[in-house]
């Protein structure tokens, strides 16, 4: 299924004041793969998101979305196939009620009114927060805000799922529901993350991102193990993959 895939080749952005943000990332997802995106703060793993959904413009290199090069004449198609659930659930809730900012997308795409009721209730459904339907968001705690912002989405029917930091600031139990619901998506997904544990748990792909360009594609667990690429990219092994420093400091012979 061509829809479903994501070809990125040799792609260059610079922000207006010359910050660098991505120097020729190449990569190609398939349908169906879940992939991290890793890397330190100012890796590029957000400008390169941005890019996914045309909010950001290379200024060299390609980028196909299913069957769409992304040009201006192709964004419409493109942003109907990519879903972007931001890090800050607040920049994606605006409307009075939760109902209707997961009705906002539908709508905007004219579905009828019955299409938009059925999209908007399997969406809030499938992120278990249909008792919410009424709620004005900004009543809402932060792991209801995420899964509400992830129904607006969803609500729209899209191939792909692209997601930035989607288990920031969520408490613990919050986190939990979001791992196990996003393994149920059937959804090509892309991933940006800190969180090695939830890449490890959901995503058995990893590209790792440095100063704006790949140094690492691979199996996730590989890539996650390998301490010297982790040490250069700034980063440390998830807490699932560490030794327990209880459980391997050695006893002490007794007298």
């Amino acid at each position: 299924m061509s829809h479903h895939i994501v070809e990125a080749a040799d792609l260059h952005y610079a922000y207006p004041d010359g910050t660098v943000g991505l120097r020729g990332v190449s990569f190609h997802i398939s349908h169906g793969e879940s992939v991290a995106l890793v890397g330190e703060n100012g890796a590029g793993k957000s400008t390169l998101l941005l890019h996914l959904n045309g909010y950001l413009s290379a200024s060299r290199g390609t980028l196909r979305i299913g069957d769409y090069l992304l040009t201006p004449k192709n964004l419409n198609a493109v942003r109907r196939s990519v879903g972007m659930v931001f890090q800050n659930p607040d920049d994606q809730l605006f409307m009075p009620t939760v109902f209707d900012d997961v009705a906002f997308g539908p709508l905007n795409l004219g579905l009828e009114k019955q299409e938009v009721l059925r999209a908007v209730t399997q969406a809030l459904e499938t992120v278990g927060v249909a008792h919410l339907t009424k709620r004005p968001p900004y009543k809402l705690s932060q792991g209801e805000k995420r899964s509400v912002a992830i129904a607006t989405v969803l609500a729209m029917s899209p191939d792909i799922l692209v997601m930035d930091e989607p288990t920031s600031s969520l408490d613990p139990r919050s986190r939990r529901r979001l791992i196990e619901l996003l393994k149920t998506f059937q959804h090509t997904k892309i991933i940006a993350t800190h969180d090695l544990d939830m890449a490890l748990d959901v995503c058995e792909r990893t590209v790792v991102l440095h100063c704006g360009q790949v140094t690492a594609d691979g199996k996730t667990k590989e890539i996650l193990q390998n301490e010297e690429l982790l040490r250069a990219s700034s980063l440390e092994r998830p807490l699932a993959m560490q030794r327990c420093p209880a459980c391997s400091t050695p006893k002490k012979p007794v007298v």
